[in-house]
């Protein structure tokens, strides 16, 4: 670090382990000489010009530059020298009864503690050690001149490059000695504390000094020396030879005493047991950045309680349960924060919703950047695989549980599964629904079996068979009934409204009458009352009301409109004349006439067919008071966080299905708003029918989470098997029945599996795989595969074969294809090698169409000709090599007969791609609704689909041959379909939370760039960006400059490792430290 550097101020104290060191068994201290004192504290005083330090009496010595003679004081190995005093020390060590079943290794550790003791000039008492910098006075120029003169101890009268050597050694022999204690049992229950302030720059400096300096380095073996002494010489010898850098030692030494105080204090937190440190084993400075950024400035009590349980600081797995809106977000951030900064491990987090993922990454870069960690987003088409190794900062990756999976099965490949520390899941309860539970159930599974060392935390509102998630994540429980307010719950039967009370005979107890006047009009429009309930509390306060279906979403909306007067018009009216005008100009001028009609009342629909714009412009509105009421579906309730003082139920359905008691609990914690609310409150509307149906469904318990693997086994039980023989995690017959044993559906099978057992699904499925050309039967029989044969009980024929991936099983894999289908794909991509129509972009938007959405759609046949007849000769050439004819659309559009058999998916998939390839060229979302007469909504989550699947079919070309052609080709349109927008938007966008109007509003003020986003002053942002807030232009700011950081991080590491000399350089030796 220059003289000129920042300021630096920090007290390390450090409980050392009850382990007798080398200088108090020779010292042999007296009980007085043991009891602490206050003057022992080491002080440093540094005045310009003046330099002065206490020492303890000892005199100081004179200081010499890395240009002398690099013995310095000694010039022979004789009798006086410091070697004959090492010598001496080893000897008398190895001397003592208790010592002498150690190694010399082991003493070499502990001398290496002693010299480092004795560079840092740390004061040792007992077992406290204390050592304190204190703050130095500024030069003239406004600099801190920082100045450390040589004391008497060992390594100040080393060279340069040998106090180096012992400073690597010194680290080495730590990281063994943090072995050796815990085989030993010698870790007991010490505690350490750190509080430390040092600026992040500061931290780089001399840790790029430090990797620079390592350089010069010894060239003899370690391993092999007789003794401390015989290696010293050979290692001085070798210096003496060597180059000697180019700085003074006096720098060298306060670089190294720096790098020294920060090592001690990270160890501190990572041994720390007991002592929970400032704000729960992290920095104070985290305490206030939750004050800054979220405005938490205390932990509720069973918050506490859950980050000091012995199960979280012993890292057991646990999964934790509390009611919606209960704060158990806060605890899992918590926790990660302690896994990135304390332990320095990379954070998988996996949230089940891509809005929730950019939710949390435009939430959590702030900190990213602040505390010196990157957030990066694996959600759509986002996500490298393997992610960027990074030596220095770690990463928090927040993924969906699709991208999660991915994430997870690269880091296994590439051996890297260990470096992730922690895997947090939100809203666990998903591993029972569907096809996604069941990827998050490979997913975990996985995790537990190829890596004991990442601890997963698991957290939801709805769980109910806790004992079957335990046993599957070999995880600890813990849960509370606490929510920050108060819940009350009422059901609505005709105009009487009664409180759900546990206690009462039938669950329900009477509660008050509606008092509304209704016209007979009214009755007829509004026969369930809502404009009654949802009038007692707005404007003042929200409202949300739950809605079966979009349609209904609508026309319940529009409903209440007519009925409110025109004072609503007059709350806030100016802010809602914005979100009008703001909404415009996302959509190029267009505006849903529904919302034109409600908006000015505050009020507005919330659901699918919204696009990702509209939803983000009003749950901004909503949550900022402008609207107070939103009608919506079922999906709001999992998806972003938007509390409200009511919830109304609208009816006890999920579109035709009754409601589940998850779903209802899901909904009905949205009321009440914290540190809003005193109360909030629920209410239920129901028809006499549906009376007893309901009784039940609040009474009852929560549904059981069941596996999903076999209820899909072409996305579930066979991808899974594919994977891991693809991974080599199991390859036989008995490893993958083991597997298969210890995940949720082992854990579940004497429930689940009625018909069939675990092993005959097993031999089952990978019978299926090798069928189908995915997987290849090897036949081996060992010794072990015997033993598991016996135990299992199986057949001798079956129990032997072992099996290996074929290309196309790669392929699938790697792409994560549904297997389903994959032969499809294959034939497809087969096929356009024949006859690949470039010259417009519709082919190659066919192969990437998913082929799941296409099975849903229903063609407009009208529109279907229309379209097909404005194409140009080459598209319509794409059309026909497809097997799709213009005669056959005509017909079907004309409602004629056809007796020509014809692939439906076919058809339809073509249809979807129209959509697609229109898109892509007006990327006017509006026009394209119309056209098509599809809901915005919709074409908006194809397109996502789309890129998603076109990125996916990338990776399965990359890893077959005959299909490099397509590489260059997809690369290029996954990014058009990811963004679809303007090349020159596509940089604004990659920004998370900018989507399409937001990157034209600051494309228009002049931010055209990344690096202008990340430079940009937020209050200058809220003055020059319409309806744009605080929060937002700070969370924009921020995930700018967490994406920037993270480009120019690659690239740094892509230049240092292009020049770095190889290790299999012909005529290269390994240094000691890296052949140990």
């Amino acid at each position: 670090m220059d003289e000129g550097g920042s300021r630096i101020r920090r007290r390390v104290c450090v409980h050392k382990r009850n382990r007798r060191s080398l200088e108090i068994i020779f010292a042999a201290p007296t009980a007085a000489e043991l009891m602490p004192r206050d003057d022992e504290e080491e002080e440093e005083e540094m005045v310009a010009g003046s330099p002065r330090r206490k020492t303890g009496g000892v005199q100081p010595v004179e200081n010499n530059d890395s240009e002398e003679d690099m013995f310095g004081d000694y010039d022979s190995f004789a009798e006086n020298s410091l070697l004959a005093q090492v010598d001496d020390l080893e000897q008398k060590y190895m001397q003592l009864p208790e010592n002498k079943k150690h190694d010399t290794d082991f003493a070499t550790e502990n001398l290496c503690s002693e010299s480092s003791e004795q560079k840092l000039n740390i004061t040792t008492v007992g077992s406290f050690t204390e050592l304190k910098t204190d703050e130095h006075t500024k030069n003239q120029s406004g600099h801190e001149d920082v100045s450390v003169e040589r004391g008497t101890d060992l390594l100040y009268e080393f060279p340069s490059s040998q106090a180096l050597y012992f400073e690597n050694l010194q680290n080495s022999s730590n990281d063994f000695g943090d072995q050796s204690a815990k085989e030993r049992n010698w870790n007991t229950s010490s505690h350490k504390m750190v509080n430390e302030e040092l600026p992040h720059n500061s931290i780089e400096q001399f840790q790029q000094i430090d990797q620079a300096s390592s350089q010069v380095r010894t060239s003899s073996d370690v391993n092999r020396r007789k003794s401390l002494k015989d290696h010293l010489k050979r290692t001085m010898t070798g210096n003496a030879k060597a180059q000697t850098p180019i700085f003074s030692r006096t720098k060298q030494l306060k670089e190294t005493l720096l790098s020294e105080e920060i090592n001690v204090a990270k160890k501190t937190i990572e041994s720390s047991s007991d002592d929970l440190g400032p704000f729960y084993s992290l920095p104070s400075k985290v305490r206030d950045l939750y004050v800054q950024f979220k405005g938490i400035e205390k932990l509720y009590e069973w918050q506490h309680t859950c980050l000091t349980l012995n199960s979280v600081q012993e890292r057991k797995n646990l999964i934790y349960s509390l009611p919606t809106s209960g704060g158990k977000t806060l605890v899992a951030e918590i926790l990660m924060l302690q896994e990135l900064l304390c332990r320095h491990k990379d954070v998988l987090m996996i949230l089940p919703y891509v809005a929730i993922v950019q939710e949390k990454i435009s939430g959590l870069s702030s900190f990213g950047i602040e505390l010196g960690f990157f957030v990066e987003e694996y959600a759509g088409s986002k996500g490298k695989f393997p992610p960027i190794k990074r030596r220095e900062k770690k990463s928090l990756y927040i993924a969906t549980i699709e991208k999660g999976h991915g994430l997870v099965n690269s880091l296994i490949e590439t051996g890297r599964i260990s470096s992730l520390g922690l895997v947090v899941v939100d809203e666990l309860h998903m591993i029972g629904e569907g096809s996604r539970g069941a990827v998050l159930e490979m997913t975990l599974a996985k995790i537990l079996y190829t890596s004991k060392t990442t601890q997963i935390i698991g957290m939801s509102a709805t769980l109910n068979n806790v004992e079957d998630l335990q046993k599957f994540l070999q995880a600890e429980y813990y849960t509370d009934q606490f929510r920050p307010v108060e819940l009350k719950e009422y059901l609505k039967i005709n105009d009487a409204i009664y409180e759900v009370d546990s206690k009462a005979e039938n669950g329900i107890t009477f509660s008050r009458l509606l008092n509304y006047k209704y016209s007979d009009t009214l009755k007829k429009m509004d026969p369930d009352r809502l404009v009654a309930l949802v009038t007692e509390v707005i404007p003042n306060y929200s409202c949300l009301v739950f809605c079966p279906t979009k349609k209904n979403c609508e026309n319940v909306a529009e409903m209440i409109c007519k009925f409110l007067s025109k004072e609503y018009l007059k709350h806030r009216e100016k802010e809602k004349q914005e979100l009008i005008k703001n909404l415009k100009n996302i959509n190029s001028g267009n505006l849903c006439p529904i919302l034109k009609r409600t908006l000015p009342l505050g009020i507005a629909y919330h659901h699918s067919g919204l696009t990702s714009d509209e939803k983000k412009l009003l749950e901004v509105a909503y949550s900022t008071g402008v609207l107070c009421l939103l009608t919506c579906t079922s999906t709001l309730a999992a998806g972003v966080n938007l509390p409200a003082r009511r919830v109304i139920l609208r009816a006890p359905y999920v579109a035709k299905e009754f409601l589940k008691r998850n779903q209802y609990k899901q909904m009905i914690g949205r009321a009440g708003r914290a540190g809003i609310d005193s109360t909030g409150e629920s209410i239920l509307i129901l028809q006499e029918k549906d009376k007893q149906q309901v009784l039940e469904l609040i009474s009852r318990p929560l549904e059981n989470c069941y596996s999903h693997l076999v209820q899909e086994p072409s996305k579930g039980i066979q991808t899974l098997f594919l994977s891991l023989i693809g991974l080599k995690i199991a390859t036989n017959l008995g490893d993958i029945y083991h597997f298969m044993s210890g995940t949720f559906l082992g854990v579940q099978q004497k429930i689940l599996l009625k018909e069939k057992s675990l092993w005959e699904i097993t031999v089952e499925s990978l019978r299926y795989l090798t069928e189908k050309g995915l997987l290849q039967k090897d036949t081996i029989l060992t010794e072990n595969g015997l033993i598991q044969k016996d135990v299992i009980c199986k057949s001798e024929e079956e129990f032997q074969y072992s099996f290996h991936i074929t290309k196309l099983g790669k392929a699938s894999f790697k792409g994560t294809i549904d297997l389903a289908y994959c032969d499809i794909l294959y034939k497809d991509l087969k096929k356009g090698l024949e006859g690949l129509v470039l010259e417009s972009l519709l082919h190659l938007i066919y192969l990437t169409t998913p082929y799941d959405m296409a099975s849903q759609c229903d063609p407009d046949w009208m529109i279907y000709f229309r379209q097909f007849n404005q194409l140009s000769p080459a598209e319509q050439n794409a059309a026909n090599l497809i097997g799709v004819s213009e005669n056959y659309i005509g017909k079907k559009a004309s409602g004629q007969a056809i007796k020509k058999k014809v692939d439906k998916d076919i058809i339809n998939r073509l249809y979807l791609s129209f959509v697609l390839y229109t898109l892509l060229k007006e990327t006017n979302i509006w026009r394209v609704s119309e056209k098509f007469n599809m809901p915005r909504g919709y074409i908006q989550n194809l397109l996502t689909a789309a890129a998603t699947f076109s990125s996916c079919v990338l990776h399965f070309c990359e890893e077959l041959e005959e299909f490099w052609v397509y590489k260059a080709l997809l690369v290029e349109l996954t990014k058009k379909l990811t963004y679809c927008v303007k090349a020159e938007l596509i940089p604004l966008m990659e920004v998370t939370g900018v989507l399409e109007g937001r990157a034209k509003q600051l494309y228009n003020a002049g931010y055209k760039s990344l690096t202008h986003l990340a430079n940009a002053n937020p209050e200058v942002l809220i003055k020059t960006i319409d309806h744009l807030s605080r929060r937002q232009a700070k969370q924009i700011v921020s995930s700018a400059k967490m994406l920037l950081h993270e480009k120019a991080d690659a690239l740094q590491e892509e230049v240092e490792e292009l020049l770095r000399l190889p290790s299999d350089f012909p005529g290269v030796v390994a240094s000691p430290i890296e052949k140990a």
